[in-house]
């Protein structure tokens, strides 16, 4: 997982969320302009340039394999799932 909030953000998620695997702190969104995650938003009326909630799925060789674009969370996990088993 990556996004743009600060290591101490990050852990404090990691840890609420119970996960067993390190975050990613993209502060100067250099990961989210390679993956090209950035869009412009509408909030609150304005305007603002935020991330699009995207999943990338790498192979063992690391060639990307399929990526979701505009991820609503609900169901999202059990596609996921079902790709990365069709990978092995």
């Amino acid at each position: 997982g990556a996004s743009r909030d600060d290591l101490k953000a990050q852990q404090n998620f990691k840890e609420k969320q119970g996960f067993s695997f390190d975050l990613i702190a993209d502060k100067d969104e250099t990961l989210c302009q390679a993956m090209g995650v950035l869009a412009e938003k509408m909030l609150f009326g304005k305007l603002s340039l935020g991330v699009e909630r995207s999943t990338f799925l790498f192979d063992a060789d690391g060639k990307l394999n399929q990526v979701w674009r505009k991820v609503r969370v609900p169901g999202h996990v059990d596609q996921v799932l079902a790709a990365v088993k069709a990978l092995a």
